[in-house]
């Protein structure tokens, strides 16, 4: 991707750890068979998809990036909102909503950086 050298790699490396554990929260919340289900199984390919394409930059472009960011970010705001109604009586749901969140700090972090090296 175009202007990578500007980018700080601990920033990118934080987002794909947070993909990647938001993907394994999102899953295991979606076994529960509660109505969050359909978008955690959702979240959990959104979030998947993205830490992929990051490790494989290559392919991307800016605006592609933002793109997808901006997806993973409307998808795991959907998937929280639907979580934390669960979460006063589902440790899961709780966990799966706090992974969402932190994937969505981690993604605006992303695109944070991205527009200040733009």
């Amino acid at each position: 991707m175009p202007d990578m050298a500007a980018m700080d790699m601990s920033v990118l490396q934080a987002c794909m750890d947070a993909c990647a554990a938001c993907e394994q929260a999102c899953t295991v919340c979606s076994t529960q068979m509660m109505d969050c289900s359909s978008a955690c199984m959702n979240c959990a390919d959104m979030a998947g998809t993205m830490m992929r394409s990051m490790l494989r930059m290559q392919g991307m472009t800016p605006a592609s990036m933002m793109a997808m960011l901006d997806a993973c970010i409307a998808m795991c705001q959907t998937c929280m909102d639907e979580c934390m109604q669960h979460a006063d009586h589902s440790d899961v749901c709780r966990m799966c909503a706090q992974a969402c969140k932190d994937c969505m700090d981690a993604c605006m972090a992303v695109k944070d950086m991205m527009m200040a090296s733009a």
